[in-house]
């Protein structure tokens, strides 16, 4: 077992703080994590980091930084109709898309792009262009830190919600995602009405899961900054949820905001659209900024801290609140 002593993270968060971790251990093997456990190194503060897309790291990790390198994607189950997939927690998330697109699976083409590995995917209940994780995941294996046992959810059991799930709230700092199961569709079947979808396949002659997919990227990739180029961690807030009666009342001031209905009684208004409103679109503080294409994504410049990330995003939720009495609730993991 080859623990890392006052390891670099800079490389290991797309936001691109520079912060160290006071310990460092990356597995490809689920043995790796018995000897942890054997080893008691979960009774001391732990963090479990995969591809570091959705984190900002406040200050240097005073603990250890577990990082799953776990890959293979394995065929479970097949029938003429249907197919089940187990993927490693330690894959990238795009890889997973890729695999099933050039295999002819359908359910997961919407989710191209997205960075982070698989076993992020259930904990967030990613989603993207009207389609979420919840939709398609079966099972959940994890390890369980306190009896050192590899355990399995089902869909069921998981608790999603919007952007949510048990693995953020009764399982948080409980378990290790050690492989995801998902299930997809053979019969041909397209989610192309959300979003920009329709607007980027309309000069598409033939719309199959290549078509979909290469939508998907190009819209993500002129929308989003590359965190390569500028540090982020893609959207940084969630899209709200509020009552009907509260849009009627921004609807009264700005007859032009979108909307999305969630059940009889809310909807869910674009984050992006309310800070656009605010006027914070394309501004830079320092060394952080709200990038100037989406201003749902908060962006640092090349030499921000997490400070400086952090009392923007606070300026941006104060502003939203007083004028549209709405607060936005970040979406990024702030540790």
């Amino acid at each position: 077992m080859f623990i890392q002593k006052n390891f670099s993270l800079l490389n290991y968060n797309t936001f691109g703080i520079n912060v160290n971790a006071l310990e460092f251990f990356e597995y490809s093997e689920l043995e790796n994590l018995n000897e942890l456990f054997k080893n008691n190194v979960f009774d001391s503060i732990f963090f479990v980091l995969g591809g570091g897309s959705n984190i900002l790291f406040k200050d240097n990790f005073n603990g250890l930084i577990i990082h799953p390198q776990n890959k293979g994607i394995e065929i479970i189950e097949e029938t003429s109709k249907n197919v089940l997939l187990k993927i490693a927690a330690g894959e990238e998330w795009d890889n997973v898309v890729e695999y099933a697109v050039n295999k002819g699976f359908y359910g997961i083409e919407n989710l191209s792009f997205i960075p982070g590995n698989a076993g992020a995917a259930p904990i967030q209940n990613i989603g993207a262009y009207g389609v979420e994780i919840k939709e398609i995941i079966k099972y959940v294996d994890y390890f369980n830190i306190e009896n050192g046992k590899i355990e399995q959810l089902s869909n069921s059991n998981c608790k999603f919600g919007y952007r949510d799930s048990i693995f953020k709230n009764e399982l948080k700092n409980k378990i290790i995602v050690t492989n995801i199961y998902i299930h997809l569709s053979k019969i041909e079947n397209y989610h192309i009405d959300y979003g920009n979808i329709k607007d980027e396949l309309k000069n598409t002659k033939i719309i199959n899961l290549k078509a979909v997919r290469e939508a998907v990227i190009n819209i993500r990739r002129n929308k989003l900054p590359d965190p390569a180029i500028i540090g982020n961690a893609g959207s940084f807030f969630k899209n709200p949820i509020v009552s009907k009666q509260l849009l009627k009342e921004i609807q009264s001031d700005f007859e032009d905001v979108p909307s999305f209905y969630v059940d009889l009684c809310s909807v869910k208004i674009p984050a992006g659209w309310l800070i656009e409103k605010c006027g914070f679109k394309g501004l830079k503080i320092g060394n952080a900024g709200v990038h100037d294409k989406q201003a749902l994504v908060l962006v640092n410049y090349g030499k921000a801290n997490a400070n400086e990330i952090i009392e923007l995003a606070n300026e941006i939720i104060s502003k939203i609140q007083n004028k549209f009495g709405i607060k936005l609730e970040p979406e990024v993991n702030i540790i």
